[in-house]
């Protein structure tokens, strides 16, 4: 069937009410659709196989770049596109004109686990996971899934990388941390149903992320394969519960993850996604799962190091993936996969069966009924008044006290001298204005990251008249990595004004407090996981007694602030 002869089908089913339904996509596939069938039948041979693989896409690299991917795309009829950085306008033109060199709708997704900010510029970017792993009302994170999903809908997308369920309890991950709603498998879990039900509820499809479990390694699988050590009942019990939880609340998809894990499958160097015990064995078979398995992109090291050469990308559809995403070569992998089926080294009925499910994941996805996406007034309605307010109901609701005494509500008195410290900060931030504003007689001090000791020492023998200190710890950083960037003598002068007098407050990953010797001495102590400015608000707030901070540590941290740990204010 030509492309014109597809598109009056696909209007035809429309007209005659086969538009999707409002159904589970795992009760769908249950069910037979003429509409996946005649898709199927209409395509060549390379038409059906390009649907398996998802390509790279840029809206930053300029019309050369976006030239070649369109080549690629016409080349190999691929099934979709993952976005990565850009912005919202520049990335909504180039789906257009990608939407129409391909017979049946290209699946557009993106890596946006905390929303489209976390590629695109001029867009919304709501908490990182860890910060919402402290939060104790999970509505909050289904209205969170609900605004990512008008984004995404928005901007022509249907597709989210998202919600990562790994259990962070290794505080030196170098590729999860704060991407991890934390240590308890129960409250992952339950944050990863209510974000990806929030999302799926509104019509995107989502894949539950790293599987079996990326949490508990220190080795990040974009450069080599991290080895993970453990039982098969740990793996069983631990590492894949939050998977079995949100399978069983019927997530959509999972995405494998590179980890080579001998006590599922022994055989050496393997990647955990090229593993047919591991993805057929137990995803499929084991928990039953119906839904779309991804891989993770295929172009990390942890893939391709042991298999080069597109090894990787036949091993991983044998092992029973539907979906490549990010081949290094997708045109020689369909070469690879093609060979493969004709020396029955892959049955063809499954990839027969593979290919079907891809179009009715793209049917569910309401690619059946193609739009255009609409450019007029799109910056606006990313930047929505609800979406931020609701960034601002998560940092309310995430903000812990881990510490309290009589130091705050912080009044206007005229008794104690105020300073404010604005560690890693070389300006006023939204923290310390706030709290000028209760208090205009404090004196606030920006202490950047890079200052010399000369610099520091003068600050120091500044302190002496101040008998009330408010300490704001700043990452500025875009990632906040589990370990500051800051050097020896400024984390001392943190440490050394850690006292009975002060008030510290941490917008940072809160496993950097173990690289602060006397933390805990503080008088109060509070974490606000991130540097936002909503959550400095919040945390200002809290001092000031118009706010009760009711979040919880989502993580252990030493022997002082451990999992759980959080005062609930009254």
């Amino acid at each position: 069937m030509k492309k014109t002869a597809l598109v009056l089908f696909l209007s035809y089913i429309s007209i005659c009410g086969y538009a999707q339904k409002k159904q589970s996509f795992i009760d769908q596939l249950n069910k037979s659709n003429p509409w996946v069938d005649s898709v199927y039948n209409s395509l060549s041979n390379k038409e059906k196989l390009g649907q398996l693989f998802m390509l790279r896409a840029h809206s930053d690299k300029g019309k050369e770049y976006a030239d070649k991917v369109a080549k690629q795309i016409k080349d190999n009829q691929v099934g979709g596109l993952v976005f990565f950085q850009g912005g919202p306008v520049r990335q909504a033109i180039l789906t257009n004109q990608y939407q129409k060199l391909v017979p049946v709708p290209l699946m557009i997704a993106m890596d946006a686990e905390w929303g489209l900010g976390m590629r695109l510029d001029s867009t919304i970017s709501y908490p990182y996971q860890m910060t919402l792993g402290a939060i104790q009302n999970n509505q909050l994170l289904y209205k969170m899934g609900e605004q990512v999903a008008k984004d995404f809908k928005r901007i022509g997308m249907q597709m989210n990388f998202a919600p990562v369920v790994d259990i962070n309890n290794n505080p030196n991950n170098p590729v999860i941390n704060y991407r991890s709603f934390g240590e308890n498998k129960y409250n992952v879990a339950d944050k990863g149903v209510a974000y990806m039900k929030g999302m799926q509820d509104n019509g995107i499809f989502t894949t539950a992320k790293h599987f079996p479990g990326h949490g508990d390694t220190d080795v990040d699988s974009h450069y080599d394969l991290p080895q993970i050590p453990f039982s098969k009942a740990r793996l069983d019990t631990l590492e894949m519960f939050p998977f079995k939880k949100l399978m069983a609340n019927g997530a959509t998809g999972v995405m494998v993850g590179h980890m080579n894990i001998p006590a599922l499958d022994p055989t050496p160097n393997l990647s955990s996604s090229l593993s047919r015990p591991i993805v057929t064995g137990i995803l499929k078979n084991d928990f039953g799962f119906k839904g779309l398995v991804v891989s993770d992109a295929m172009e990390m090291k942890g893939a391709i190091k042991y298999f080069p050469n597109g090894q990787a990308d036949v091993k991983a559809l044998f092992a029973g993936l539907d979906v490549i995403e990010l081949s290094e070569d997708t045109e020689r992998a369909i070469k690879m996969l093609k060979k493969a089926i004709r020396h029955k080294e892959i049955p063809a009925k499954e990839v027969e069966a593979k290919i079907k499910k891809v179009l009715a994941a793209k049917y569910w996805m309401g690619l059946n009924n193609l739009e255009e996406v609409n450019l007029a007034n799109l910056y606006q309605d990313l930047n929505r008044a609800e979406s931020k307010n609701l960034i601002q109901q998560l940092a309310d609701a995430s903000v812990t006290v881990l510490k309290s005494t009589s130091a705050f509500p912080l009044r206007n008195d005229f008794v104690r001298k105020t300073v404010i410290l604005n560690i890693g900060s070389g300006s006023n931030t939204t923290f310390s204005n706030t709290l000028k504003k209760i208090k205009p007689g404090a004196t606030v001090i920006n202490i950047p990251k890079n200052i010399n000791e000369v610099e520091l020492g003068i600050i120091r023998n500044n302190m002496k008249p101040y008998d009330q200190i408010i300490m704001a710890i700043i990452d500025n950083r875009l990632r906040p990595a589990g370990k500051l960037d800051f050097s020896s003598h400024l984390l001392q002068f943190v440490s050394e004004f850690s006292t009975k007098n002060t008030i510290t407050a941490l917008f940072a990953n809160p496993y950097t407090i173990t690289e602060i010797p006397g933390f805990e001495r503080s008088a109060s102590v509070i974490i606000g996981y991130q540097n936002l400015p909503e959550i400095q608000l919040s945390a200002a707030k809290v001092i000031l007694g118009a706010h009760k901070a009711s979040g919880k540590l989502p993580v252990s941290i030493n022997a002082f602030f451990k999992y759980g740990d959080g005062i609930q204010m009254k």
